[in-house]
């Protein structure tokens, strides 16, 4: 029997331990936080895939491809379109609670950048109650769970480039631990936590997973792809979902005027909404025509996001809005099987590069590239396992991470890092936010070099070893600073706009110009960027 270890408790990483369990293996699911509070809770709008005769398959492939702006990748979209009227069936047959039409089919919307209403829905909380349902599924086959485990590294045996576990830093106790597998899958999500009170994403988004996979010798790819979802809340940068615009809301800027295509690709959209708060001042999302009745029973969350977090009540009151970062289209390199360039490390979901949202993700294909993948990594991850069983090998990184946590209660507190966490989020979002140019990303990339220097100076504060929050937040922070440097060096060296990344400061842009993007570090230390054709 395999053992996969599962790091990461989202959607991906339950559908793949609920496929990898299917498949036989033994199955550990290790987790920062806990599994209901992953950032799959927050994905509202649905889930896409063609299930009516009004519709086609090669109608979503071709919307998903046209969405990545020429750099997806045409056999891996094709794969998950034609398997997403299966997921659907899948997560209806384990119980997803979806919204139901008058005749008692699973209920569609269309999300932006679609030919077709397609995104199967559960009202506006798709994503939490999948998230739910999966973890339920989860409990009911006795998978096992290892919460408050803060993943400090991969072990990766050199010789032979085969991964054979992780070291955890247990919250709880404050001891290192090792955890060794068959095969390790990576659903730790993805990166929007660089981006702090200007993103979408929770607190927890801090790109461990990436980083970790970096350092272990893996491939990044596309790092510099991150989309900004138009819809925030002005002052809290809460989601506020695309169901609301497919649902007939309207966009208007400072004047109570219409200004875009609501249901053009994000964007597209999130960039007329910038340049209007720039010229009138303020943009509003109007759903009021829509009336009580139906906000209440279609989009019940939305309207209590609203009144909680900028006390007006959407019934009645114009929403003020801003993009804010939200979902990262870049992340580790797998190939079609969802493997690493590590043997036996695999990875899925937000954190993974499946190559199927390229440049810009088109709505409702998160989770639906999460069950897809999922069940194929799953699957995929048990089969290594059982065919290549992890060596019994000596390996020195427990050792090493209990000795650098160790060395971090030593580090001086001279320079508060909370305080350098919220400046790297404000120059991220003002330099590489939705419109970007050389000069200020160099000016990024320097104040990030700066930081790396003085992180021995930030240490944290509290000492103690048990529920240190304060050193996991530390530790969280490197990680952003790593990552944050190699998103950098990638949109620096991409001098086009296309999709989710613009520059105002290059030629117009020419689809052979440059390929997909993988980073990777040399070994002395040098990010090595490289575009393939």
């Amino acid at each position: 029997m395999a053992k996969v270890l599962i790091i990461g408790s989202g959607g991906a990483g339950l559908v793949s331990a609920l496929s990898a369990h299917e498949s036989g293996a033994e199955v550990i699911i290790a987790s920062k936080t806990l599994p209901t509070r992953s950032q799959t809770s927050m994905a509202q709008g649905g889930m896409n895939a063609v299930l009516g005769s009004d519709d086609s398959i090669q109608n979503h492939i071709d919307d998903t491809f046209r969405s990545s702006a020429g750099l997806g990748d045409e056999a891996r979209i094709t794969f998950m379109c034609e398997k997403a009227p299966e997921a659907i069936r899948w997560c209806n047959a384990i119980g997803l609670p979806f919204s139901r039409n008058a005749s008692g089919e699973i209920a569609r919307r269309r999300l932006g950048g679609a030919s077709a209403p397609r995104a199967c829905y559960a009202q506006d909380y798709t994503g939490l109650k999948l998230l739910h349902t999966l973890y339920d599924q989860c409990l009911k086959a006795g998978i096992t769970f290892k919460n408050e485990r803060f993943l400090l590294n991969l072990i990766v045996d050199e010789e032979t480039n085969r991964v054979l576990g992780a070291t955890f830093l247990n919250i709880e106790s404050g001891d290192v631990e090792e955890i060794r597998a068959d095969a390790v899958i990576l659903s730790t999500g993805g990166y929007g936590g660089l981006y702090g009170k200007h993103s979408t994403n929770s607190v927890q988004a801090t790109g461990d997973g990436l980083a970790a996979a970096v350092r272990a010798g893996a491939k990044l790819a596309d790092m510099e792809f991150i989309q900004f979802h138009p819809t925030a809340l002005k002052n809290s940068s809460i989601l506020i979902s695309e169901s609301a615009r497919g649902a007939g809301g309207y966009l208007l800027n400072g004047n109570k005027e219409r200004f875009t295509d609501e249901l053009a690709p994000r964007d597209i959209v999130a960039r007329a909404i910038h340049e209007e708060i720039a010229t009138s001042g303020a943009v509003y999302l109007d759903i009021r025509h829509l009336g009580e009745e139906f906000i209440n029973h279609e989009l019940p969350q939305e309207r209590k996001l609203a009144q909680i977090y900028e006390g007006i009540d959407p019934v009645h009151e114009l929403i003020p809005i801003k993009p804010s970062a939200h979902y990262s289209m870049g992340g580790i390199e797998v190939d079609a099987h969802c493997m690493s360039s590590i043997s036996g490390l695999f990875a899925v979901g937000e954190c993974a590069n499946h190559k199927t949202h390229g440049a810009n993700r088109l709505g409702g294909n998160s989770l639906l590239e999460l069950i897809v993948f999922g069940l194929h990594c799953g699957a995929n991850a048990s089969e290594y396992g059982a065919k290549h069983p992890s060596p019994v090998l000596d390996n020195h990184q427990l050792a090493k991470d209990t000795n650098f946590v160790r060395g971090v209660m030593y580090f001086t507190n001279q320079i508060d890092f909370y305080q350098k966490q919220e400046m790297l989020a404000n120059i991220f979002y003002n330099n590489v936010g939705l419109v970007r140019d050389d000069m200020g990303l160099k000016a990024v990339l320097g104040a990030i070099r700066q930081m790396q220097k003085e992180l021995p100076f930030m240490g944290p504060r509290d000492k103690s070893k048990i529920c240190n929050t304060n050193l996991v937040e530390f530790i969280e922070f490197g990680n952003k600073i790593e990552l944050s440097e190699i998103i950098v060096v990638s949109a620096i060296s991409r001098v086009e706009s296309r999709g989710a990344h613009y520059r105002i400061d290059a030629p117009k842009r020419n689809d052979q110009m440059f390929g997909a993007h993988t980073i990777t570090w040399k070994e002395d230390g040098v990010l090595c960027a490289d575009f393939i054709q």
